[in-house]
């Protein structure tokens, strides 16, 4: 079956959700479809808690603190031009949300409350509680949904894009001219592979986070739009930097996705303990319980490994039972949930995998080395987070780059064609897996390898395990998806698979410890910057 439309939107965060709606406005006449392989709040936006980082108050606040948290956090190896743009532009996007109805919590005066995070030098992070990202979901959603030229598709898996290879032509990374014409998409529905072909693709399909079993990413963070591009020969960089969370609510049961307790409550005043109440942050930051995340997950780490123990403590005892409740009602709950009073027992908690920054290479305007092809959000790199990123700053590139995004395809889009001699899907000489254990048992194999070998710590005999163990999954799932009719947890698994051979190898050619990625090898930074591009 084939479909046409002239945009093509994979994915329902706050980056696709941002661009639908700000280009159906602009241009009602042409039509905008979003594919989705959930329903469409189901998102690694809906899960964020802490807020939208963003220079609110002019009086104790500037331009030039947050982009030096910025470059700081990042370890320098952000782009300083692409850092300065998104922060600048910050302010009119958040506006743009509060306009279409997100809410955020305000003073008794009526002013914006503004949280503190690891890394920031003031105050600025807006917030609804502790459920931010919940809220904007909410509000996008409503607003996509109020337009006749937007039409959603829940349910829809994407599975490859189109590019000439599928016209039948040899295509390597050093092919110029690649160009994307849409995707294959599988319709969860009724398990069809549709056509879905479109004179512009945009990608918003988020992280990687289920590549390891310790993870606090929704299940539909399986890395799909990033493992589309590789195969599609695109432009990927910079993908040893994953970010572990360093307080994700430690559970014996072991929930998966991990309950984030989020950075704010360290904002708050929280302080990182061991279980007799001795603090330990001090010795690696005189920023304590609030640096950066790869210095607070790192240190997290060491000392459950001095200690012999599986997880360090939250102390919030000392900050009075109402506010807490007040900002936090989620976490609190939460922690009553599982028999843990905040204000009586300190918290449990141990790093969770949380964000990637590294991902498809894009510009300014969100165009990938893919003609055609644009992308925003955790699905990219683009230079806004360097090697780690600052806290609440992710919200706030998806919705500066949906901006540029909208705003660039309006000068192209009209002078752009639909490709029609696309092929409808092949699926000659596929059949039913006849075990699904082989899908299922590879999945948790590829996890434990990365948490075991490609975690917060790393050294050269780890990396080269997990490569070894990781080209076997490679080629017994790719054999299975030759012969298989396709389903999504075949297809997640492939997906997952080739972004942690991106992981693996990219960490084996940083030879350097720098923000995320800490190789005990290499235990020194490098005095230049570079993008490591696979």
């Amino acid at each position: 079956m084939k479909r046409t439309t002239d945009i093509l939107v994979i994915g329902s965060g706050v980056a696709g959700l941002t661009f639908a709606a700000k280009m159906a406005t602009k241009r009602p006449d042409l039509k905008i479809t979003i594919v989705t392989k959930n329903n469409i709040e189901e998102s690694n936006t809906k899960y964020a808690q802490g807020g939208i980082a963003t220079v609110w108050n002019l009086d104790k606040d500037n331009y030039e603190k947050h982009i030096e948290d910025t470059m700081d956090a990042g370890d320098e190896l952000n782009n300083r031009e692409i850092v300065e743009m998104v922060i600048s532009e910050g302010p009119k996007r958040v506006r743009e949300l509060i306009e279409w109805g997100t809410r955020f919590d305000k003073e008794t005066n009526g002013d914006y409350e503004l949280g503190r995070e690891g890394g920031h030098s003031e105050n600025r992070v807006l917030h609804y509680k502790d459920i931010t990202g919940w809220e904007v979901e909410r509000a996008l959603i409503d607003r996509v949904k109020s337009f006749d030229n937007i039409e959603i598709f829940e349910n829809y898996f994407a599975l490859e894009l189109i590019t000439q290879h599928h016209l039948g032509k040899v295509i390597m990374k050093i092919t110029p001219g690649i160009e994307c014409y849409g995707a294959y998409v599988l319709n969860r529905n009724n398990f069809v592979t549709e056509t879905i072909l479109a004179k512009v693709t945009v990608l918003a399909t988020g992280g990687a986070g289920q590549l390891y079993r310790v993870t606090t990413n929704p299940k539909v963070a399986t890395g799909d739009g990033i493992a589309m591009v590789y195969r599609a020969k695109g432009r990927i960089a910079n993908m040893e930097f994953v970010q572990f969370h360093p307080t994700a609510l430690f559970d014996p049961k072991e929930e998966s996705p991990n309950f984030l307790i989020s950075e704010a409550v360290r904002g708050h005043g929280g302080i990182l303990k061991h279980k007799d109440g001795e603090e330990f942050m001090h010795k690696y930051d005189k920023r304590g319980s609030l640096a950066p995340r790869d210095i607070v997950a790192r240190a997290i780490d060491k000392e459950m490994k001095i200690k012999g123990t599986d997880n360090v403590y939250l102390d919030v005892r000392h900050i009075e039972k109402e506010d807490f409740i007040k900002h936090f009602p989620n976490i609190y709950e939460k922690c009553l949930s599982i028999g843990i009073d905040p204000m009586k027992d300190m918290i449990p908690v141990a790093p969770a995998c949380h964000y990637f920054c590294g991902g498809v290479v894009v510009d300014k305007d969100g165009k990938s080395s893919i003609k055609n092809l644009y992308a925003g959000g955790e699905v990219t790199y683009s230079g806004l987070h360097g090697a780690n990123r600052l806290a609440s700053n992710s919200l706030l590139e998806g919705l500066v780059y949906a901006h540029n995004i909208h705003l660039d395809i309006d000068k192209v889009i009209d002078n752009i064609s639909i490709n029609n001699d696309v092929p409808e899907w092949d699926t000659t000489g596929t059949s039913e897996p006849e075990e699904m254990i082989l899908i299922t048992q590879s999945l948790k194999e590829i996890r434990d390898v990365m948490g075991s070998y490609v975690g917060i710590v790393r050294n050269n005999i780890r990396l080269q395990r997990a490569m070894n163990r990781i080209l076997l999954y490679y080629r017994e799932t790719e054999d299975l998806y030759k012969t298989s009719i396709l389903s999504q947890q075949l297809c997640e698994l492939r997906n997952l698979i080739t972004i942690g051979y991106l992981v693996t190898k990219s960490s084996q050619l940083r030879h350097e410890s720098r923000g995320l990625n800490f190789n005990t090898d290499y235990p020194d930074r490098l005095p230049y910057n570079e993008l490591t591009l696979i």
